[in-house]
């Protein structure tokens, strides 16, 4: 599969028509609200038969290489040709096959019961992991139930292995400092804590855990560390594994309620992988920005793998857009919905969409019906593309999506297209 970016004027059809493929299999893989009305800058996911490509004018061996996804060398060797040799229009290449690299994809979903299970039927092959979000401590060790049946079923039946969640915040009240606190520094509530967890793990049929403990006081790192210790030796013991979620850390000592107590050289050393939440930049309450710019995630990266194992990190990837309205006032929400619904409101009000090469993130501006300016971050296929590179590049072990029920199907087949997806064993 390659990219093609909308031009003034192209529709679907000419695109089919150009690229030799059917619209319908353009439709299937892309958000594409209308055939008739796509809107300049959009990205355009091209579905290709990688096996023989007809050179069209304007192309060059590089270029070529580079939309299939092999190297140069190697499309020059799969048809016994030397570095420099002309190409014209017309000319049928053997096109060598796609190296992908595997990894293990986990995602997280916060819209439960009955929804669940068409949500993940949807995308269930394309997942390693599924985290029902999630269980929320109480003050006393208690777990705070979920209905969570739905998705654990529908995970099981797509071969992919439930993974439980439990967490210290919830929508209302994030990052329950005090209460991460008052529990990880009692041994008998940390107790009660690793109990509840265990039981909930065997009644539901959960085979993993992970952490996501959020604004935990700087002071309590090492209880931190302790706690998922003690959770680490309890669950490996009866055969589960362990993951945390972690604050995207540039350095060790990166001050901030919610970096200092996420130490990544423990972290890396207790858990079996650890999932960076390498997103939020364009924070619903801030002023708009990128949400997950590639050039802070390189930073994150860059010291990550110096003190966690590459095969143990998962790279954060969001499928969500947002819409601030402008001009930005501080502490004003903006509204989040999907890259699809991105591509409609576009569409709707006549955007073009431009691309940040700095951040690798798709953004517009537009005029709503009541004449007030908003602008949108989103991620598209080739902000997407440029995720999965950069984990190859790093030799990453997985990625971790939040959320489950954006719809957002250029990323499912570009992730296909770049990975081979573990699937373990034991997990249906």
């Amino acid at each position: 599969m390659f990219i093609h970016i909308v031009k003034p004027g192209q529709t679907l059809w000419q695109l089919g028509t150009y690229y030799q493929v059917n619209p319908d299999d353009i439709v299937e893989i892309s958000t594409v609200p209308n055939p008739y009305q796509l809107t300049i800058g959009q990205s355009i996911v091209i579905p290709s038969n990688p096996a023989v490509h007809i050179v069209l004018e304007g192309e060059a061996l590089y270029m070529i290489a580079q939309r299939y996804g092999v190297t140069l060398q190697a499309l020059l060797e799969a048809n016994d040709m030397t570095a420099g040799q002309a190409i014209y229009p017309g000319t049928m290449l053997n096109i060598p096959p796609k190296e992908r690299p595997e990894i293990r994809v986990n995602a997280y979903i916060y819209r439960l019961g009955r929804l669940a299970a068409s949500i993940v039927d949807r995308v269930g092959r394309y997942l390693t992991y599924l985290t029902p979000f999630a269980y929320v401590m109480q003050d006393n060790g208690d777990l705070t139930p979920i209905d969570d049946e739905a998705a654990i079923e529908a995970a099981i039946n797509n071969d992919i292995v439930p993974m439980m969640c439990i967490t210290n915040f919830t929508s209302e009240t994030f990052g329950r400092s005090n209460s991460a606190n008052v529990v990880m520094n009692d041994p008998q509530l940390t107790e009660n804590l690793v109990n509840n967890v265990l039981t909930i793990m065997r009644e539901k049929g959960y085979q993993g855990l992970n952490v996501d403990f959020e604004a935990v006081l700087p002071e309590d790192r090492e209880a931190f560390n302790r706690f998922c210790q003690i959770l680490a030796d309890r669950l490996h013991a009866e055969g589960y594994f362990i993951s945390s979620a972690l604050a995207p850390k540039t350095y060790a000592g990166q001050p901030g309620l919610l970096y200092e107590a996420h130490d990544y050289e423990a972290q890396g050393r207790i858990m079996d992988f650890v999932i960076l939440m390498t997103y939020e930049w364009g924070y619903r309450l801030g002023p708009p920005r990128a949400i997950s710019p590639i050039d802070q995630i390189r930073l994150v990266l860059d010291y990550a793998v110096t003190v966690i194992p590459r095969e143990k990190i998962f790279l954060g990837f969001e499928i969500y857009a947002r819409d601030w309205m402008l001009p930005h006032v501080e502490g004003q929400a903006a509204e989040t919905f999907s890259a699809e619904e991105a591509i409609l409101r576009a569409v709707r009000f006549g955007a073009n969409i431009q691309f940040d090469e700095t951040s690798q993130s798709p953004f517009y501006y537009y005029q709503d019906d009541q004449a007030r300016w908003h602008e949108v971050w989103f991620e598209d296929a080739r902000s997407a593309q440029a995720k999965f590179a950069v984990v190859k590049e790093y030799g990453l072990g997985g990625i971790s999506y939040w959320a489950l029920g954006y719809n957002f199907p250029e990323n499912w087949a570009l992730l296909a297209d770049n990975f081979t997806i573990v699937k373990l064993e034991g997990s249906s």
